[in-house]
């Protein structure tokens, strides 16, 4: 499976999104990526040690916070601050990193993969959804 193929099934499977690094300030492009993944429908956890919440969701000081299971680990950090975040990935059980836009890590992705997670790397989750035309989730019941 090519890497867009994959980033595709991830989109179409997925449903919660743990976004770490994710800004409460609606001027950052974070924000604004993650708020538009929210629309469509996918569950949307901020990981953020700074913040009780964004959008209208309670927010977690990490993924080991997070009491739910995570289908996406989405990564708003500088390259060099992935490391840990994929650690914690691993550790929760997440199925997927996705490395957001600017942001590319080979050893992380490395580690990620030798663990059984899909990884994504220097791509932008929104731009992606809009490329595959996938349109909103139906609600759940």
């Amino acid at each position: 499976m090519n890497e867009e193929q994959m980033m595709k099934e991830i989109l179409l499977t997925a449903r919660t999104v743990a976004s770490v690094g994710l800004s409460s300030n609606p001027d950052k492009p974070s924000y604004g990526v993650v708020s538009y993944l929210k629309q469509q429908g996918y569950r949307i956890i901020p990981v953020n040690p700074t913040a009780a919440e964004i959008m209208g969701e309670k927010a977690y000081p990490s993924l080991s916070d997070i009491p739910e299971k995570v289908d996406v680990v989405q990564v708003f950090r500088k390259s060099e601050d992935v490391p840990p975040v994929v650690e914690e990935a691993i550790k929760i059980g997440a199925k997927v990193v996705w490395m957001q836009e600017g942001i590319v890590n080979e050893e992380a992705a490395q580690k990620a993969e030798e663990a059984g997670l899909q990884v994504v790397m220097d791509a932008c989750m929104r731009a992606a959804h809009r490329a595959f035309n996938i349109g909103p989730k139906p609600v759940m019941p």
